[in-house]
């Protein structure tokens, strides 16, 4: 268990993700220097649902741009993910809210070959919506490097958050995928059919010598 700030947002971060942050509110501009001047961390809780309760820690990496009203441009990444154990809308002597979580614990464990499978379905998906796909090594991939480019809703990807395990976070992601990617080679065979509607078309005569009435 830990006591984290917190700054909710309708937003799902995962760990490793790059999380730039325009800060314009008080409480959360005395949150960035409390952190530029005491080196803590704090909890992005996502709002969803009217709810709190699952969310991920970040740490600030830098205040790219401060303005003459204070307020902030600040890139932080994304660490643990955590469920909220307790929240405070004003911590003690601060503006802020925060609260105590407990973070998940986490269990990388998915084999090469589902990876390599989730990427193939990716790659589908990017060549059936005509998208430009970069191709990467199943070793450096993993459920989270791409989450935000795979067409998961905003429900789906808070649900991907809270799972612990990443083959089953691979599994989740896979079955989107094949849903997905069936989904819209339907729509492209149908596109396919209504642009030919109309169009001049050649076709084999057929052979009556053999029908019976």
């Amino acid at each position: 268990m830990m006591r984290l700030p917190l700054l909710p947002l309708q937003s799902v971060f995962f760990p490793g993700e790059t999380v730039p942050l325009h800060i314009f509110e008080e409480r959360y501009k005395q949150l960035i220097n409390d952190c530029r001047q005491e080196a803590i961390t704090f909890g992005i809780p996502v709002f969803i649902n009217n709810t709190l309760v699952y969310g991920t820690e970040v740490q600030l990496v830098e205040v790219v741009t401060t303005y003459e009203s204070g307020e902030m441009d600040v890139v932080c990444v994304a660490r643990q993910v955590f469920k909220i154990l307790s929240f405070e809308n004003q911590l003690e002597g601060k503006l802020y809210a925060g609260g105590d979580v407990e973070f998940l614990d986490v269990e990388n464990d998915a084999n090469e070959e589902l990876r390599k499978e989730v990427l193939l379905l990716l790659e589908k998906l990017y060549d059936l919506m005509d998208v430009p796909f970069t191709k990467i090594s199943p070793k450096q991939f993993n459920s989270y490097s791409l989450a935000h480019k795979m067409g998961l809703s905003f429900e789906q990807e808070y649900k991907l958050l809270q799972i612990s395990n990443e083959t089953d976070r691979l599994l989740f992601i896979k079955n989107h995928l094949k849903a997905t990617t069936t989904v819209l080679s339907e729509v492209n065979r149908t596109k396919g059919i209504i642009e030919m509607n109309g169009h001049f078309k050649n076709f084999d005569p057929l052979d009556f010598k053999n029908f019976t009435v």
